[in-house]
């Protein structure tokens, strides 16, 4: 078997490359919590300081101030995120599994169907979904906001399932119905656990789509009481004169650690279900 013999300009080339990816990837990390403890004076100073010189918590304060109501958005993006996985994982799960076991007429069609709708951009659907939110009164409503973030996870979500669902073998359920089991009995209990890291996945893409999502807020609410923390930060810290720069990047940094918590303690199971996906699909 071949070999390949590691000189010592390819390790340098090698380990040379990985350091300017590394950079390149954590640098805006650095650079968010190296200006969130800057003053609005510091933040502007030319050259720029790499890390401040005068640290200060002004930035994590004024987070807490009746002015900046960053626990009510905090609050607003949890919910609808939360809601948005479970109705997303209920639904992906039974489309999933109608349309990769049952046999119907429309089956491919609507397969189909389903991949289609990721193919429009967001913003194409923003003006027709107002409308339609207006005429039925969900503007300014968590059920709303859930409802358009379930929208654009939920076509991910149902071929994500499908496709692990379709790994399954169909004799081990058919042993399950003989045994007893009904069809729906046969699925709780033998392929939804066999399919747990592509639900686990579905959820986690799921959740990260609505707590990151500018534009429905953005568009579905203009009570800033029902802001989630993308559209609150970009309403509270910017303005027409001024951009509060150091106040959105403690905002922005505290917004993060959910994200950060959930992969960390999914992460086998979001690996799984990636891998899997692709591998098994």
């Amino acid at each position: 078997m071949f070999r390949r013999k590691f000189t010592l300009g390819w390790s340098i080339s090698v380990g040379g490359t990985l350091v300017i990816l590394l950079l390149w990837t954590f640098f805006p990390i650095y650079w968010m919590i190296s200006t969130s403890f800057k003053s609005n004076l510091d933040v502007f100073m030319l050259p720029p300081e790499w890390w401040p010189v005068n640290p200060t918590l002004e930035n994590y304060a004024g987070l807490f101030s009746p002015e900046t109501p960053i626990m009510k958005f905090f609050f607003n993006s949890f919910l609808t995120a939360i809601l948005t996985v479970i109705v997303t994982i209920i639904l992906a799960t039974f489309s999933g599994y109608a349309l990769s076991r049952l046999r119907f007429r429309f089956r491919q069609q609507i397969l189909v169907s389903v991949l289609i709708t990721q193919m429009f951009p967001l913003v194409v659907m923003l003006a027709p979904l107002y409308v339609l939110y207006n005429k039925a009164h969900l503007l300014n409503t968590y059920l709303g906001m859930v409802i358009a973030f379930t929208s654009f996870a939920l076509p991910f979500g149902i071929w994500m399932i499908k496709g692990f669902i379709d790994t399954v073998p169909y004799e081990i359920e058919e042993a399950a119905m003989v045994d007893g089991c009904t069809r729906f009995q046969a699925m709780r209990r033998v392929v939804l656990p066999l399919t747990l890291p592509g639900i686990v996945s579905t959820g986690i893409f799921a959740f990260l789509d609505a707590w990151n999502n500018l534009l429905f807020p953005m568009v579905l609410t203009n009570d800033i009481a029902m802001k989630t923390l993308p559209a609150g930060l970009v309403l509270v810290f910017t303005g027409a004169f001024k951009h509060n720069w150091g106040g959105m990047m403690a905002a922005c940094l505290i917004s993060t650690i959910p994200v950060v918590i959930i992969f960390i303690l999914l992460q086998r199971y979001l690996v799984e279900g990636l891998t899997g996906g692709a591998v098994k699909g």
